[in-house]
């Protein structure tokens, strides 16, 4: 193997690893059952202690 093709594998590979990442980011943000959370921490920096 030479160093062009494993740099392309390597480029291939991360790309694809992020990706991944983001869509399963994705999906747990938007995921129902979050709802509630995410909505609490929306209002954590306005409300007052």
């Amino acid at each position: 193997m030479t160093y062009e093709t494993l740099a392309h594998l390597a480029q291939t590979a991360g790309l694809l690893f992020f990706f991944s990442l983001f869509a399963a980011v994705l999906g747990y943000a938007l995921r129902p059952r979050n709802r509630a959370r995410f909505d609490a921490a929306a209002r954590t920096p306005l409300r007052e202690d």
